[in-house]
């Protein structure tokens, strides 16, 4: 199954990531896979006239393409054009191709937060009306509409995150590439569940610091960061806590909170990324599912029964106080 991978407006910083694919790396794992770069803009030796003889075979049809991927946000401006951003050699804007080569694909994959809802490159007051491939934001609809479907009949697969993990891009394609993804496999914002179906806060190691609310005031300190410092990871979609980042690693393992880059508008939170926005000393975000009322209880509850050791570990950048080791009772 070939693939045609195109990077728009963005930072790149999505291909970066897939290159830490390990075990296997991402080129055998492709090859394994049956997977195969028609065109990578990174990864491909071929350029200039070259590539602007695939796509136009691909539009022509006289090249088969099995999945379409787009990297980035796709450009509007100005005034609808797409010509902000031009394919260079083409005279033709990103914009442009992505409607020409999307019938085209049998799947069509925005990888990364900008390519799938605009994500950072739509930030603000947006000079250059930037969206995702079919979602502005959170609403269906942009480069291509909201009942588009690529020749599987699927819409555009959303695998969002700034930037993303890269085995939910390698996965992706390897359950496309054995007819294993369907309609049912992706969420409500198109993104597919094997990932989305799980929190961030599952398997975060500081749980038992959110189960007391022995909170972090400061982003050095071991305590949770949701009551103080803007941890969201609650409420985030991502198994970023149980798929770790080269095996070890998680934003709130690095001690950053979660800041719910998966999400559609993530972007503009309408506060500081490490601010906990509060109405009358509560955190405005709960998490998912939890009843205001069972939450404030809970936590009141939580906060008196809160262990020496954990109160004390929570205010620290490591652990100083460890935990008792109990004698058995015949020792």
């Amino acid at each position: 199954m070939n693939i045609l991978w195109l990077q728009s407006a963005g930072c790149g910083g999505c291909t970066m990531s897939l290159l830490c694919a390990e075990s296997p790396n991402v080129f055998d794992l492709f090859t394994a896979a049956g997977l195969e770069f028609l065109w990578h803009p990174s990864f491909s030796e071929a350029s200039g006239a070259q590539v602007r003889h695939l796509l136009a075979s691909i539009e022509a049809g006289e090249q088969e393409l099995d999945i379409l991927c787009i990297e980035g946000s796709i450009v509007h401006g100005p005034k609808g054009t797409g010509r902000y951003h031009m394919l260079a050699g083409t005279g033709r804007s990103m914009l442009d191709w992505v409607q020409s080569l999307a019938p085209k694909a049998k799947h069509v994959v925005a990888v990364g937060t900008c390519a799938t809802y605009g994500g950072v490159t739509s930030a603000g007051d947006n000079p250059s009306d930037a969206t995702g491939v079919q979602y502005e934001g959170r609403h269906s609809g942009a480069a291509l509409p909201s009942h588009f479907r690529s020749r599987s009949g699927l819409p555009v697969i959303n695998i969002s995150g700034c930037p993303i993990h890269p085995d939910w891009v390698t996965e992706t394609l390897m359950l496309l590439a054995s007819d294993s993804l369907g309609a049912d496999d992706l969420d409500s914002f198109a993104r597919p569940r094997f990932y989305t179906d799980n929190l961030v806060h599952h398997a975060c190691t500081k749980n038992e610091f959110y189960e007391y609310k022995a909170s972090a005031e400061e982003l050095s300190q071991m305590g949770c960061m949701m009551e103080h410092l803007g941890c969201v990871g609650t409420q985030a979609v991502g198994d970023c806590n149980i798929r770790l980042w080269n095996g070890e690693g998680s934003c709130t393992r690095a001690g950053y909170p979660c800041i719910s880059c998966t999400a559609p508008e993530f972007e503009e939170p309408g506060h500081g990324f490490t601010e906990t926005p509060k109405f009358a000393g509560i955190p405005v975000g709960l998490p998912t599912d939890m009843p205001k009322a069972w939450f404030m209880a809970l936590a009141s509850l939580s906060k008196r029964a809160t262990p020496d050791r954990v109160a004390r570990n929570a205010a620290a950048d490591r652990i100083v106080v460890p935990p008792t080791v109990k004698s058995r009772k015949n020792d």
